[in-house]
């Protein structure tokens, strides 16, 4: 059944109301791969929470960076705010988002946008002050992220208000050592509707649910399924995309313990799950 249902459709069913902030997500389904057809890779709109409100299949041969104005169409994005990675960092996306949908974008800046990456990056950093600093211990490590933002950034790129840069320093217990990345970002966010607190709260939302493509592939083996035909790809990703939510609203930290704790039931505890039972 799930190879014909109509993953338009599925995703109606399933979607959030909540479009105040959404993160757009990519990731191919590895086991899809035929030896005729590459794997199947999906873009989802999701919510900081990981609730689905768009999902599309990615056309084969093409590339996620068009498919981000089809997954939002038809969703209500006006004053929106909507976070993607560095691929998504394009001059095109971001007169889309903000001149045609009356949206907001936050944006990642890496070297695949060589000239603009070295423009942020020479930014006075160092004149900054550090506004943000979080310490957090957990995993064998400690982590420190210091977050500074500059306002009216001079950069070629359009509607750009703010600009922001995450240094992280991680030490391994175990060993001692110690790893130091700098992330970059720019918004059309001006500072009355974003400020520091607010700017790193929208890069950790983005952080956490590209951390559940580990959740997707090991808790629900997402890359082992050999489901490859008609829409059966897409529908099951859908279907996992809608769980995950479900199992933290019920108070579950750990998602391989809710899976088990479903299992125990497993004809009772999914429909109460959906509210079906």
């Amino acid at each position: 059944m799930l190879t014909n249902l109509d993953p338009t459709a599925l995703t109606r069913m399933t979607t959030t109301a909540d479009l105040a902030v959404l993160i757009i997500d990519g990731k191919s389904v590895r086991g899809s791969r035929t030896r005729d057809h590459q794997a199947v890779h999906l873009l989802a709109a999701m919510t900081p929470t990981a609730h689905v409100a768009a999902q599309i299949r990615v056309a084969d041969k093409t590339s996620e960076i068009p498919a981000l104005a089809d997954v939002l169409d038809g969703l209500d994005i006006e004053g929106s705010v909507i976070s993607a990675d560095a691929l998504h960092t394009q001059t095109d996306t971001a007169q889309h988002l903000v001149s045609e949908r009356k949206a907001h974008y936050v944006l990642t800046v890496k070297r695949n946008q060589p000239t603009l990456f070295d423009q942020v990056k020479a930014l006075p950093w160092a004149k900054a002050p550090a506004l943000l600093t979080e310490t957090r211990r957990a995993h064998g490590r400690v982590e420190r992220r210091t977050v500074k933002v500059l306002t009216a950034p001079r950069i070629a790129f359009p509607h750009t208000a703010q600009a922001l840069r995450v240094h992280r320093w991680v030490k391994e217990l175990a060993t001692g050592r110690v790893r130091r990345t700098y992330t970059y970002v720019i918004t059309s966010l001006p500072a009355e509707r974003a400020d520091t607190a607010r700017l790193a709260g929208l890069v950790r939302g983005h952080w956490r649910i590209e951390a559940l493509h580990h959740v997707r592939d090991v808790s629900f083996g997402e890359d082992a399924s050999r489901v490859r035909t008609g829409h059966g790809p897409q529908n099951m990703a859908m279907l996992r995309n809608l769980v995950i939510p479900l199992l933290a609203e019920l108070g579950h930290t750990s998602i391989p313990e809710a899976v088990r704790w479903v299992s125990y039931e497993a004809f009772s505890r999914p429909l109460g799950l959906l509210g079906l039972a």
